[in-house]
């Protein structure tokens, strides 16, 4: 039989000798660096013919773009499986992969709790309003126009998607004395929950005074909060999204923190990244992160780990890990 075949697109900053190693059991393949015409015509070529298996690492997409129909269309039959190194997983397109065979895994549990110190760091500093007087002492203006804050103690938390991420950002929130309280499809099992309330989707916008966004970005969520959803909220609500940003309608976002139905915000992620939106960038009650809440040493070397043992366990035992949950019962066509 011959011997399995391994894509790596993109690059491995943290665990280049284990990819290297990886050589033991398949023949590897490197698309380090390129254009999505570049890719798709070397897959037409048949340059991959005896693909098994990619890695697709974090910043794969400014190499090939998104995995949607016209490039997984053009992947060999051979391929069966594509590791990803990121949470969250919307620029693949799941189904496409599912109809031809190809199983997809994704990065949780090793991105829990950069993100969560993430989502805490931006609640608090959302809380005390920290963007103004932070730029003001570093332009000679000591603390410029200063507000005072808020205390997290007592605060109830709200968090919409209380998956591995969200469980981490409870535990923190705890810490600070806040109440918690969360909603996801479905109420978990009463030792997940460790305390926290469940409660349904328009409660949790109604009662809670910070919120904080934990779901994955699908055709059901995208969106998931704009104006009717703001209109239900507490009025001075804080908003906290270390998830995706197209759950947010980011133009609804602005107008309601002009309004003061939002008293402040703190975002690590964008509708249309890089961009951001400019009415974000000109609010002083909105802290801002360029999309970094995985990024420590310790974490992006846990994800590429994490990713390799997807692709070992699939060249050797045919199966995946940490497979994304949409495939729970797929299988892949080999």
């Amino acid at each position: 039989m011959a011997q399995k075949a391994a894509l790596l697109i993109g690059d491995i900053a943290h665990a280049r000798k284990e990819w290297t190693a990886v050589g033991e059991i398949a023949k590897l393949y490197e698309y380090p660096s390129g254009s999505r015409e570049g890719f798709i015509s070397k897959c037409k070529a048949g340059e991959y013919k005896d693909l098994y298996a990619i890695y697709r690492s974090n910043d794969s997409n400014k190499h090939t773009g998104n995995f949607d129909q016209e490039l997984i269309d053009v992947l060999p039959s051979t391929l069966k499986y594509i590791c990803h190194n990121g949470a969250g997983y919307d620029n693949i397109d799941i189904p496409a992969c599912t109809n031809k065979g190809i199983l997809v895994s994704s990065t949780p549990v090793a991105v829990n709790d950069a993100t969560a110190d993430v989502a805490i760091f931006l609640m608090l500093g959302a809380l005390r309003r920290v963007t103004v007087p932070f730029q003001a002492v570093r332009n000679g203006k000591w603390r410029g126009d200063f507000q005072l804050g808020r205390d997290p103690k007592n605060k109830v938390l709200g968090i919409l998607g209380m998956g591995g991420i969200g469980s981490e950002v409870a535990k923190r929130a705890k810490a600070f004395g806040m109440q918690v309280q969360y909603h996801n499809r479905h109420q978990l099992p009463a030792k997940e929950e460790e305390g926290a309330k469940y409660v349904t989707f328009e409660e949790l916008l109604k009662t809670s005074d910070v919120l904080s966004l934990n779901l994955s970005l699908n055709a059901s969520t995208r969106h998931i909060i704009s104006k009717p959803q703001f209109d239900q909220m507490k009025d001075g609500i804080i908003l906290i999204n270390t998830a995706r940003g197209l759950l947010i309608d980011e133009a609804a976002l602005v107008d309601a923190l002009k309004s003061g139905k939002v008293w402040s915000a703190g975002l690590d992620v964008f509708e249309e990244e890089p961009k951001i939106h400019p009415g974000l960038l000109e609010a002083g009650n909105v802290v801002l992160l360029p999309h970094i809440g995985t990024g420590t040493v310790e974490t992006q070397r846990d994800m590429e780990l994490l990713v390799l043992d997807n692709l070992k366990s699939a060249i050797k035992e045919q199966r995946l890990l940490t497979q994304v949950p949409e495939q729970k019962k797929a299988k892949a066509n080999i």
